[in-house]
């Protein structure tokens, strides 16, 4: 029997020696990943690397900074802003950072990833056009594909911290480089003060033209309003979050009713910043929206900025919050529900996938 703690995350109640067995579940069993963020996903050599390589104006302690957790972890946005800043300013940059996050993603057995990037610093702060940028990631997908067997999907992402504007131009660079492998839209950085109406137009036009359309909402603490507001004016598809849901239990009713997936972090720094440490597994909004019935599925945001890959944020779920394997197993599929694939795909993975789980699991 081994403990095995993930980067940093408060004492549990309900943590509890795991076997190898155990492990071996959280890690082979397949997987997909709807909630990671390019940036949040860059490897700290590589990070490194490209500072390196342009000269960025980060000494060797402000990026060890960077990839450093503790008892009461701050966001990272300051690190992905300065990704834009200093270091992604070439189109090889972006496809290095994509092919590595997709090896890594394999690795733990995601077998299709979905995940965001923001072409407003892109293009307006490193200065790499949209059309040569989304080009690097998807030759980039191609490459992962080939050579590790994993899907990759690409969700421009609006920076909600810019003006709308730049969100409808956002949306008009994707009408005027469309690619089957760009399938949606979702929303970037900190969502206080920054709602999710003000982006009503880029999103209208979006889903008008037949993207997918997934908003965070409730991240911060901000209130179930938001949620509110990304599902029922803007008619989401998926929420990213959503966690504050939990304070209004008729919403939650119509989210069930309208069958939405919410992927959900367990590493989110708000939580883990402004819940006690003894009782943040206790208190953390994720299980409350599961025990009201909601969907979740559970990803790792920003893997490398969070110390987390995919093997540990199962685990997290079972371990330190305390849900059961049958959870674990259904938010698999929840995945596989959640995931913008045709629906003989789905079928295919849902005929598959959850009897390699029960393999995996008998006798645990």
């Amino acid at each position: 029997m081994t403990k095995h703690n993930p980067g940093y995350v408060p004492s549990s109640p309900f943590e509890k020696p795991l076997t190898d067995a155990h492990m071996r579940l959280f890690h082979e069993m397949p997987k997909v990943e709807l909630h990671a963020h390019l940036l949040g996903t860059v490897r700290k050599q590589t990070y490194q690397d490209l500072a390196k390589k342009h000269n960025a104006p980060l000494t060797t302690e402000q990026i060890d900074e960077f990839y450093t957790r503790g008892e009461k972890p701050v966001g990272v946005l300051r690190i992905l802003r300065a990704l834009d800043s200093y270091l992604l300013l070439e189109a090889e940059d972006l496809y290095r950072i994509t092919y590595e996050y997709l090896e890594d993603a394999a690795a733990h057995n995601i077998r299709y990833a979905e995940f965001f990037w923001n072409p407003t610093g892109t293009a307006h702060v490193s200065k790499v056009p949209y059309p040569a940028a989304q080009a690097a990631i998807i030759k980039a997908i191609h490459a992962a594909e080939a050579k590790f067997g994993i899907i990759g999907r690409l969700l421009p992402s609006i920076d909600r911290e810019a003006d709308p504007d730049f969100a409808v131009e956002m949306v008009e660079w994707m009408l005027a480089n469309p690619a089957p492998e760009v399938i949606g839209v979702g929303i970037d950085y900190r969502e206080n003060d920054r709602p999710p109406e003000l982006f009503w137009k880029a999103y209208k036009m979006a889903k008008d033209n037949g993207y997918k359309i997934t908003v965070h909402a409730g991240e911060f603490g901000m209130p179930w309003r938001n949620v509110e507001t990304a599902v029922k004016l803007l008619d989401c598809d998926r929420v990213d979050h959503g966690y504050t849901i939990v304070d209004n239990p008729a919403l939650v009713e119509y989210c069930k009713q309208k069958d939405l997936i919410f992927t959900v972090v367990p590493t989110n720094s708000y939580y883990m910043r402004t819940l006690e440490p003894e009782r943040w597994a206790l208190d953390h909004p994720i299980r409350k929206m599961v025990a009201m019935g909601l969907r979740i599925h559970p990803n790792t945001d920003d893997p490398t900025m969070h110390q987390i890959n995919a093997t540990e944020v199962w685990q997290l779920m079972y371990n330190f919050l305390g849900l059961s394997l049958e959870n674990l197993r259904s938010f698999m599929i929840n995945g596989i529900d959640g995931a913008w694939v045709d629906e003989a795909t789905k079928q295919k993975w849902k005929a598959e996938w959850p009897a390699k789980f029960d393999e995996l699991a008998k006798g645990l």
